[in-house]
């Protein structure tokens, strides 16, 4: 993301149905959303690329693979990069599919090699894009259960429709990825102008290569807050600085609210989190837990000017392990639209008090939390940080 282009002028459009922008689209999961995935692709005409943490073989997983298979067929090029952990499931056969249908797909990472042994550094996106033009980019991975049924409902997640100069840099990042031309030095992010004041930018996380544009983001925005902070993360440990800076925060009286999983497909995550209740109720934070299905969204808003939506959890895995990517607004109006749909989600959860957390407080109860915590975090840590290391460089070829 080292080249800009020129901003271009619109007129501003307001987000009449909570969704929509000029050139920024707020899109959640279900079945709309793979709607419009699948048009994003029907309607490429040079070239697509997708990455993707979980690529999963069931109907969605299909659906998704007929229509790149289509596209191709329109002389299309395709790419395809899949993390070779989170996809791990997907079938020989599914693959060698794609590929004779001319898509070239390559697997992030793969966990044995003689070279690498990077177990915990996995490739966590989750984005499309179209000819440079179009861009989704979110934490929506391709599987039924962000799609969800009719008895069912889809995960809780989020992802951004960019039709602007952004879409651009990201087709050159999915490019630099998949034909292995990262380079390791630390660029600054380019955010473009979309008419009236609004800005967005790609964001990036990649602590191996001295890229940690996503966190810096995050603790930025808290720590510039003036009024209010929201939230809305699955897996959520935050590590000591993420901490440090929400409690800065909330001793300079700004309101903090945090939206979790009070249903998740990580049990022992969730009590790792719950351990940290009272923690954030001691701080003045007013935590939220969402049960109507598996809460998987990683999204944010400060003070209704900055907001972010992308692959990046608040713990210190996607911190300093995985590689991330995020789309940075400054936008009131979306903003607002995402503040918005917050609410709502806040309305359909369960607050969790002092009153309630001390009538589920039994001994065995914070044992159990305390345990979960302690395990996770070494877990994290062991992840993270064992990548990085060295002593074994020797033995590399």
């Amino acid at each position: 993301m080292n080249h800009k282009s020129t901003p271009e002028r619109h007129e501003n459009k307001r987000f009449e149905d909570g969704s929509y922008h000029d050139h920024i689209q707020l899109l959640h999961s279900g079945e709309a959303y793979f709607d419009r995935l699948k048009k994003v692709i029907e309607n490429a005409q040079k070239e697509i690329h997708l990455q993707t943490y979980i690529f999963e073989n069931d109907e969605t997983g299909n659906s998704v693979a007929t229509c790149l298979k289509k596209a191709a067929e329109r002389k299309v090029k395709i790419y395809v990069l899949l993390d070779a952990y989170g996809s791990a499931a997907l079938p020989d056969s599914f693959v060698q599919d794609l590929i004779q249908h001319g898509i070239l797909i390559r697997f992030f990472s793969p966990l044995f090699s003689l070279n690498n042994f990077y177990l915990g550094r996995r490739m966590h996106h989750k984005i499309v894009v179209a000819d440079g033009k179009t861009a989704l980019i979110g934490g929506i991975n391709i599987a039924d259960k962000y799609r969800g049924t009719p008895e069912l409902e889809p995960w809780l997640d989020y992802a951004v429709q960019l039709d602007c100069p952004a879409a651009g840099d990201l087709q050159k990042l999915c490019s630099d990825y998949f034909f292995k031309k990262g380079s390791s030095k630390k660029i600054k992010p380019v955010f473009h102008s979309a008419g009236s004041g609004t800005l967005i930018g790609i964001i990036q996380n990649d602590w191996l290569k001295r890229k940690t544009e996503v966190c810096d983001a995050y603790t930025n925005a808290i720590l510039q807050a003036k009024k209010e902070i929201v939230l809305l993360g699955s897996y959520f440990l935050p590590g000591r600085r993420m901490s440090k800076a929400l409690k800065k925060a909330s001793k300079r009286g700004i309101k903090i609210t945090v939206i979790l999983a009070g249903v998740s497909d990580v049990p022992l995550v969730h009590r790792a989190t719950e351990h940290l209740y009272s923690t954030f109720i001691g701080q003045g934070i007013e935590v939220y837990e969402w049960n109507k299905s598996v809460l998987h969204g990683k999204a944010a808003v400060v003070d209704n000017q900055w907001a972010t939506i992308g692959s990046f959890n608040l713990n210190s895995l996607s911190c300093y392990g995985s590689i991330e990517m995020n789309v940075g607004i400054y936008s009131t109006d979306f903003a607002e639209a995402l503040r918005s749909d917050f609410n709502k989600v806040i309305l359909e959860c369960r607050k969790v008090t002092k009153i309630n957390l001390k009538k589920r407080a039994s001994i065995l109860n914070r044992l159990e939390d305390w345990f979960s915590y302690q395990m996770i975090r070494t877990t994290m840590l062991f992840l993270t940080f064992l990548p990085h290391l060295k002593v074994l460089k020797k033995y590399r070829l």
